[in-house]
């Protein structure tokens, strides 16, 4: 009975310590849910508490403006950041690696309208013009036929100063 209790208390806790039993999910908050194109985003996990971690690397996403840097520390290994929203209205999700290798991830929503897929560019408010054929050159039909003609080859005037 002795052995049993113990080999049972030897299983169970190395159930509770086996790395396949960590949570694989982090605690941490993306904040607001909803912003406007530019607007301000918040960051923030806490490694002591909820399943947080300590963050590995910057948060990322194509919905931000620059990855989100961790700044802000504090008690119950607190770390925090802020950061912009693109300007691109759409669903978007954020990650961010742990020290312990788990990747946390959240999503947000820029508002607004997205843009067609491929715009347009407005039309020109100048009128076209017709192109114009390309100018020819003509040649000249008489040849100067010698010395008179042509002025005689000797300057008009002389200047002396």
């Amino acid at each position: 009975m002795f052995t049993e209790l113990i080999t049972g208390a030897a299983l169970l806790g190395s159930t509770l310590l086996s790395p396949t039993a960590a949570p694989t999910s982090v605690g941490w908050s993306l904040w607001p849910a909803e912003v406007a194109p530019g607007g301000e985003m918040h960051v923030e996990t806490y490694a002591a508490q909820g399943g947080g971690c300590s963050p590995a690397g910057p948060v990322t996403s194509p919905g931000f403006a620059a990855p989100i840097i961790w700044t802000d520390g504090g008690n119950f290994g607190y770390a925090g950041g802020k950061g912009k929203a693109g300007t691109r209205p759409g669903h978007y999700t954020a990650t961010f690696t742990c020290t312990d290798g788990r990747v946390a991830t959240g999503t947000f929503t820029i508002t607004g309208t997205p843009p067609t897929s491929s715009p347009t560019p407005p039309p020109s408010s100048r009128p076209s013009r017709p192109s114009a054929p390309p100018a020819k050159h003509h040649q000249v039909a008489v040849r100067p036929a010698g010395a008179p003609q042509t002025g005689g080859g000797a300057p008009a005037t002389s200047f002396t100063p």
